[in-house]
């Protein structure tokens, strides 16, 4: 086949409707010419990277409505719009499969084309990090501080299953997720250059090991240990085996 010929033709000429729409002839100029590309790999590393940032890009945009949502305590609306941010979470996290479809010397002969370039300069990624803390500033005000509540109240003292604990934990969801993408892309930093591997900026996966070591919303997840310390202290921290008990209950019979 000629690669040319196709390559030119999958960009479209821009002319009919659809493509006038989506403007998929800026779309689809937007990776380098055939010719210009450092190996047949450099194609897909740059859109799924592409394709990451107008996933993020939409995220943060759909965060910004869940905030104002949340501003007027509409939950429903607040929980379909987690559902979508969490889809969208799960498509960052399932396309860093195809990277590790590259060899290591495929991805070295890209990495020369990135200058001094990292993830970490990724408008999107910090967009998020930064929208993250003031999401929570909302739930805190309208669910907590408005409710009268504390996160304890929401999940144990309290618990009614209500909104305060239903937009608590599509916070949660959203948290492990960003964590997991996290995770993920370690993973693939492993495949690609190594662990122990110097970039020109110093060592970015020691920058992703310390985000893994914070969360968005720590007061989420430091409850569940409380009250699993609070179980604990009611119902014994360490239970018999059930083959000691009489009916398999795991408590004695009196």
């Amino acid at each position: 086949m000629n690669r040319e010929k196709y390559y030119e033709m999958i960009g479209g000429d821009g002319t009919l409707d659809y493509e006038i729409y989506l403007n998929t002839h800026s779309l689809l100029s937007c990776q380098k010419p055939y010719d210009a590309l450092a190996n047949h790999d450099e194609l897909q590393f740059q859109i799924v990277h592409q394709v990451e940032e107008l996933w993020m890009k939409l995220m943060a945009f759909t965060l910004l409505e869940i905030d104002d949502y949340m501003a007027e305590r509409q939950s429903n609306r607040v929980l379909t719009l987690f559902r979508r941010v969490h889809l969208l979470q799960q498509h960052l996290i399932s396309q860093i499969a195809l990277l590790e479809t590259m060899s290591p010397k495929e991805y070295q002969e890209i990495r020369l084309q990135l200058g001094n370039g990292s993830g970490q300069e990724s408008p999107g990624f910090r967009t998020l990090l930064k929208m993250a803390p003031e999401l929570w500033d909302t739930f805190e005000r309208v669910y907590l501080t408005g409710d009268g509540k504390s996160v304890d109240d929401i999940y144990d003292g309290g618990y009614d299953h209500g909104d305060g604990f239903m937009v608590a934990e599509a916070m949660a969801d959203f948290d492990e997720l960003f964590q997991r993408f996290r995770y993920h892309h370690i993973q693939l930093i492993h495949r690609s250059i190594g662990l122990d591997a110097k970039s020109l900026k110093g060592r970015p996966v020691e920058i992703l090991q310390n985000g893994l070591k914070s969360q968005f919303y720590p007061a989420l997840w430091s409850v569940r240990g409380r009250m699993t310390d609070n179980w604990g202290a009611s119902y014994g921290r360490e239970r018999e085996a059930l083959g000691a008990t009489s009916d398999g209950s795991g408590i004695k019979a009196h």
